[in-house]
């Protein structure tokens, strides 16, 4: 009897464990386009989830800039800050996280980006992706490592920022969506302001309980580990989602037009 009593309450415990929903913590995006939340799963891309928080906690994502729109692919930032004037500033980056492709990369997931045909080169810069780019990002560069996942609101605010028109300035600013400016003020060669650029004015955490992301399906990463070469895309699309190396000193207020 007790043996039959043992055996069910460690098949319950076992059943609960394998249906627990993802556990995670909370992070909110305060931009300037609106605020949003992040589920990050920290239990199943544990590394890169305390990466991405040691940048948060050193305060390193205040008045980040997006520095690179590419529509109906992804929106990036997490590399470059304002201080009041151009050329931005650089985010110290820390040591590369280890790769963690375990999610794939589907709509309103945040990713790690990475140094091309270097799996394990993500720091401090991240993407979100704007439409489901399994098919690109699953498997090239071993997988790119999505961490976790924006709220409802957040999708309204990326789709507004991939309606922003972009800009080439150069160097890692070569599409760089922008706001009340024009082609005739990037002809003329005006200064951009913080009026100009969508800022992350700051990320932090709002809630560090368990269970917090019950409701999140997300979808395994099954190309990363089939095989298939990390340098082919299929499109070239990884060009993107490099880190660019060259400085922001570069930035130029009057640059050529895109080609």
């Amino acid at each position: 009897m007790k043996l039959s009593r043992l055996l069910a309450t460690t098949a319950l415990l076992v059943g609960s464990t394998l249906m627990a929903p993802l556990h995670a913590t909370i992070v909110q995006f305060n931009t300037s386009l609106g605020n949003f939340e992040v589920n990050l799963f920290d239990e199943t891309t544990p590394k890169t989830v305390e990466n991405f928080l040691s940048y948060v906690k050193d305060q390193s994502y205040d008045n980040n800039v997006v520095h690179r729109l590419v529509p109906g692919f992804i929106v990036q930032g997490g590399g470059f800050v304002y201080t009041g004037q151009v050329p931005f500033g650089n985010v110290v980056a820390k040591a590369a996280v280890q790769n963690e492709p375990k999610w794939s990369n589907r709509r309103g997931t945040i990713a790690m980006a990475k140094i091309g045909d270097q799996p394990n080169s993500a720091t401090s810069q991240w993407f979100f992706n704007l439409v489901d780019n399994q098919t690109n990002l699953d498997a090239q560069n071993g997988g790119f490592t999505v961490f976790g996942q924006i709220s409802v609101q957040g999708l309204e605010i990326l789709q507004q920022m991939a309606q922003l028109p972009t800009y080439n300035f150069g160097g890692a600013a070569t599409n760089i969506p922008l706001r009340n400016y024009t082609s005739a003020d990037f002809a003329a060669g005006k200064a951009l302001t913080a009026d100009n650029l969508v800022l992350i004015e700051s990320v932090f955490v709002i809630d560090t309980r368990v269970n917090t992301a019950a409701g999140l399906t997300p979808v395994a990463n099954t190309l990363a580990s089939n095989g298939a070469s990390e340098g082919d895309s299929g499109s070239g699309s990884i060009n993107w989602l490099v880190l660019l190396l060259l400085p922001l000193a570069a930035l130029r207020l009057r640059a050529a037009h895109r080609s």
